[in-house]
């Protein structure tokens, strides 16, 4: 029961905190409200709550800040910190014990098959690979994300064993984490010509194709587009990865999808209709919006913050969406 009150009030209170990320079943990232982590770096983020036995607790790794959750909702908000007491105390629970902090060692993911090749952020400069990734415009705060593997289809016969390999060649790969930042499916882009373009690899068959999971905050206004690279360059965005389109973790209206601006693409109009049809938000490009995705309006120059506007004027949903994706599927 303890443990459930103690993630109920980091719920309440998770708005409140920067960059607040859900890394495992009790285990959450943020940047630490006492001292701010870094000046310099926006995206450092060293503040944990973690579970010891059934109760939670805070550290920083930067400052040093160790204390209960309970302290931790009392210089966050006092007011709570007494509904807190009020819920975790009334029925006469244990005193939270004195947290340890001397081995905490927070771990994010299980060893991988990816872990014997290389991330593009470790690559020389001069690596085609690399340059690729510099010329889609990818933000280097990003190319952790991504692994070059020589040989594509040797890596996914160590998933699927009766596969042929005829013309091997080598793929940009992206790992697809879950909310606990374990591993289970990856996608293989092309770097030229290869056919198909991306070929999706899943390593756990229940898992639905959604990219960004451990990164995402559902607490938060989520945004879907369709490529994984595009999610890059968005706040709090998810990808789909096919007919896994739909995202039922969080009430729709937090929810918008922003697919390619492809009118004369029957089956991403046939997706939007059924976006609609759920009452989701959905972004319709303007009649004279001519890049097909966020990565060619990031190459076409446009700001971020551009992009943002052009989001936020054209999202609609029910009547409004239907109506402007009517007008919109005959351009």
């Amino acid at each position: 029961m303890s443990s459930y009150i103690d993630l109920k009030f980091i719920n309440d209170i998770s708005s409140r905190l920067t960059l607040f990320k859900k890394k495992g079943d009790y285990l959450f990232n943020f940047r630490c409200p006492h001292c701010g982590d870094s000046q310099k770096n926006k995206t450092k983020a060293r503040g944990f709550f973690y579970r010891v036995k059934n109760d939670m607790f805070y550290k920083c790794h930067n400052c040093g800040t160790g204390q209960s959750l309970a302290n931790f909702i009392k210089f966050i908000d006092p007011k709570l910190y007494e509904e807190y007491l009020l819920e975790r105390y009334k029925r006469s629970a244990p005193s939270t014990p004195k947290p340890k902090f001397t081995n905490f060692k927070p771990v994010f993911e299980d060893k991988t098959i990816l872990d014997n090749y290389k991330k593009i952020s470790e690559l020389d400069n001069k690596h085609p690979a690399k340059k690729y990734v510099k010329d889609r415009k990818i933000p280097e705060k990003h190319f952790d994300k991504f692994y070059l593997v020589d040989k594509f289809y040797e890596l996914v016969k160590k998933v699927k064993k009766d596969i042929v390999i005829k013309n091997d060649h080598p793929r940009l790969v992206i790992p697809f984490y879950d909310t606990t930042g374990k591993l289970f499916a990856f996608q293989g882009r092309a770097f030229g010509n290869e056919q198909p373009k991306y070929v999706t690899i899943k390593l756990d068959e229940n898992k639905r194709k959604i990219y960004g999971l451990e990164r995402v905050n559902l607490t938060d206004d989520i945004k879907i587009v369709e490529g994984p690279i595009d999610s890059l360059f968005l706040d709090n965005c998810l990808a789909m990865g096919g007919a896994d389109m739909f995202f039922d973790r969080v009430p729709p209206e937090q929810v918008t999808y922003i697919f390619d601006n492809e009118p004369r693409n029957k089956e991403i109009v046939k997706r939007m209709f059924d976006v609609i049809e759920k009452d989701y938000n959905l972004v319709v490009w303007p009649n004279d919006m001519r890049h097909k995705d966020i990565n060619d309006m990031i190459l076409g120059k446009l700001a971020i913050s551009e992009i943002n506007d052009i989001i936020s004027t054209n999202t609609c949903s029910k009547l409004e969406a239907l109506t402007k994706l009517n007008n919109w599927k005959k351009i």
